[in-house]
């Protein structure tokens, strides 16, 4: 017998619980939503998900990573 409560079909969340919010793109760069889209996520559809699932690659290339901390110091 399968456990039918513990079996979910709707699209599952892209976070990887690395939740820092790029100041200019104003998008989480650990999963590139909008904070719109992480608050609305499990009201949302599938249809909407599977949306906004489907922009993310094209988000994450557009971020512009900061080149700053120790990395950048140490190339002094």
């Amino acid at each position: 017998m399968t456990d039918d409560v513990w079996k979910r079909d709707e699209i599952q969340s892209p976070c990887i619980n690395i939740c820092v919010v790029h100041p200019a793109a104003r998008i989480c760069t650990g999963c590139y939503r909008s904070m719109d889209e992480i608050r609305d996520w499990s009201k949302m559809s599938d249809e909407e998900r599977l949306d906004i699932m489907n922009a993310l690659p094209e988000r994450a290339s557009t971020l512009v990573k900061r080149r700053g901390g120790r990395a950048a110091r140490l190339k002094r």
